[in-house]
């Protein structure tokens, strides 16, 4: 759900509040605006296509990572995910009560759990995914069709960006 004010009001306001500070408003503006994007791309994810699943981001993310790598180990569904061990433990729970995921001890190190999709999860993905992949054309269709590809590198030379320096 969008905050009280709009983009360009905050923008005005910005320049009104640090229009005399020696700062790079473009840059400012290109992260400010890619982390409102991300939100506003995910609550309409959730409150669409997700919300008809009664999924949130989180669950989503972590059915699509198993979807692609599994097995996977848990630990690695978190680091591909971007959320804390102890989220990653409450959402398995949810999802694997759900009958959509099934954990179990890795054969190689006791230690570790890896993580598979059932055959109700697969079905799950394989019915969910291109209902979320139209929202994703949804969100994009603003975007100059010419110009996607464009932007979807240019969201991935940031994103290398940051993840060299983490």
């Amino acid at each position: 759900m969008p905050g009280p004010h709009t983009l360009v009001e905050t923008e005005r306001r910005v320049d009104e509040r640090l229009g005399q500070l020696d700062i790079d408003f473009t840059s400012m503006a290109v992260v400010s605006n890619l982390f409102r994007a991300a939100n506003a791309v995910r609550n309409h994810l959730e409150r669409t296509v997700l919300a008809e699943h009664d999924l949130s981001w989180t669950g989503f993310v972590v059915l699509w990572v198993t979807w692609i790598w599994e097995p996977i180990e848990t630990r690695q569904i978190a680091v591909e995910g971007g959320f804390s061990k102890a989220t990653l433990t409450g959402v398995l729970s949810t999802l694997e009560g759900r009958g959509w995921l099934a954990r179990e001890k890795s054969q190689s190190d006791g230690r570790l759990v890896l993580v598979r999709m059932t055959p109700a999860g697969r079905d799950l993905m394989e019915t969910l995914f291109p209902a979320f992949n139209e929202q994703e054309r949804h969100v994009a269709s603003p975007v100059d069709p010419a110009k996607r590809g464009e932007l979807a590198e240019m969201l991935r030379v940031v994103t290398v960006n940051v993840e060299k320096q983490s």
